[in-house]
């Protein structure tokens, strides 16, 4: 009965009756999306031309640009304060390199450390010589690290990233000397950039991440000189369209398209290529998000809620894009029914094996959103699974964090967490499997329909103790 169903609405959506004996089909707008498509917009997307789209950079600019240009290609309606734009105001602090010097020694050893590899978070001059380092651990009486350099290891394999940002924000409020911050993904907490938005003060403790996973031994002692960081002022822009709803009164409500176009920019001390492209992370969801709204537009019945198309700036550096629209919403938030947020849709060659004609979805159990999907996985050959490995990890790793927050059912859709090249600089347009994320996105597309027609939205799951908080978020913007 439920395929019964869904067919007859899909064949309203596609114009016309079909005999009820006949198999279910997918609306002929969404067969629109194109593998070479795909690959043209992010050939340019993930290019060199762009340097690595860093937040902020005229690399980042460009994109934007691009992204609206196609959303206006497409006949989608613009929905930013400027134009296909919302546009935050920040002030951004990068590091004095004059003079600045870092050293790591252990036993009596200096530890190599690339400057390329150097994300300092500074908010004052710094001099330290031979300065002791002491391994952050839980059970420390915070107290007790004032005035100190403390030591947090961000090791493969160890994904937990709300705990890590939890530990970060204990830290910055007993003000330690420096917080060290080592591992392979520990640009992410502490950019060369570090933006504050315009009119708020937000002070931390000065923090130096390096990238990799130094050889450190049972003794580790700190050398580091720096100046003041330099300030300016800077725009940076959300691209936001949005399709129309149908229904006079379901058009009112949204379900939310959303990917981040931001990279991580340069390694300039590398050979060669010194580029990181981004192309699975996450170039591949911006252009699937460009390709998804394209198909969408051309649907000669348009869904009955509204879609919005949106891309985000800043995800690499702290989710600036998603947390910027979370407080300053387009579209109501007791409005919105969904964000599905794409992230890494492009490469196969997960390090979990191939990932072909399949996609995961984080929080996996967390609300009915997945469910939806795997329903137009059916229809479309591709399989939704839960990656009971890294699934739940990975949920607050990505922009639907911030939507999340707000009681929005808002997940991930992925089709590898991890593969060669992540944050890598070989992550480039070449090695995407663009025969795939076509598919992939054509279930997406028609999943978006499906939520998009229900006269439902998607629900937390209350027997999931994970959920308790988006829950009661939920009901805060959904009082009786």
């Amino acid at each position: 009965m439920r395929f019964f169903l869904i067919f007859l609405a899909f064949a309203s959506l596609a114009g016309s009756a079909e005999p009820a004996n006949t198999t279910p089909r997918v609306p002929a707008a969404i067969n629109t999306i194109s593998a070479n498509s795909l690959r043209g917009n992010l050939s340019f997307i993930a290019s060199d031309l762009l340097e690595g789209r860093y937040t902020p950079s005229p690399g980042l600019d460009l994109a934007a640009e691009y992204i609206a240009a196609q959303f206006r290609r497409a006949g989608l309606a613009p929905a930013g304060d400027d134009g296909y734009f919302q546009t935050g105001s920040y002030v951004i602090r990068e590091p004095n390199w004059n003079q600045f010097d870092l050293k790591l020694d252990s036993g009596g050893k200096d530890i190599p450390v690339d400057k390329g590899d150097i994300y300092p978070r500074l908010t004052s001059a710094i001099d330290l010589d031979n300065a002791a380092v002491i391994r952050f651990d839980p059970q420390t009486n915070m107290a007790d690290l004032q005035g100190k350099v403390v030591l947090l290891e961000l090791l493969t394999g160890q994904p937990k990233f709300a705990a890590f940002a939890r530990s970060l924000r204990e830290l910055d409020k007993v003000k330690p000397a420096l917080i060290l911050v080592v591992g392979a993904s520990a640009g992410r907490f502490a950019s060369r950039s570090q933006l504050t938005e315009a009119g708020e003060s937000k002070e931390a403790a000065n923090m130096i991440a390096v990238r990799g996973t130094p050889l450190i031994g049972d003794t580790l002692h700190l050398s580091l000189h720096a100046e003041a960081p330099l300030e300016r002022t800077v725009k940076l822009r959300n691209v936001i369209a949005v399709l129309p709803g149908s229904d006079p009164i379901l058009k009112d409500s949204y379900v939310l398209l959303t990917a981040h176009y931001d990279h991580i920019g340069t390694k300039p001390s590398a050979v060669g290529d010194k580029i990181y492209n981004g192309a699975n992370d996450d170039g591949s969801g911006t252009v699937s998000v460009i390709e998804i709204g394209s198909a969408l537009a051309r649907l000669r019945t348009k869904p009955k809620r509204s879609i919005v198309f949106m891309t985000f700036y800043g995800e690499e550096i702290g989710g600036f894009g998603s947390r910027y629209y979370a407080a300053h919403p387009v579209f109501p938030i007791e409005k919105t029914i969904a964000d599905v947020n794409l992230e890494q849709i492009g490469r196969t060659d997960s390090t979990e094996g191939p990932q072909i004609a399949n996609a995961t979805i984080t929080g996996f159990t967390f609300s009915s959103l997945p469910a939806t999907f795997q329903a137009a996985g059916a229809l479309t050959g591709i399989k939704i699974y839960n990656n009971l490995k890294n699934g739940d990890a990975y949920f607050s790793r990505s922009d639907n964090q911030a939507l999340a927050n707000l009681g929005v059912p808002a997940h991930s859709l992925s089709t590898a967490f991890d593969y060669p090249d992540y944050h890598g600089l070989g992550d480039h347009w070449e090695k995407i499997d663009y025969d795939n994320m076509a598919k992939v996105d054509r279930m997406i597309a028609l999943g978006l329909v499906m939520l998009a027609n229900s006269p439902t939205g998607p629900k937390w799951n209350a027997a999931n103790p994970k959920t308790a908080k988006y829950i009661e978020a939920w009901k805060q913007h959904h009082p009786k």
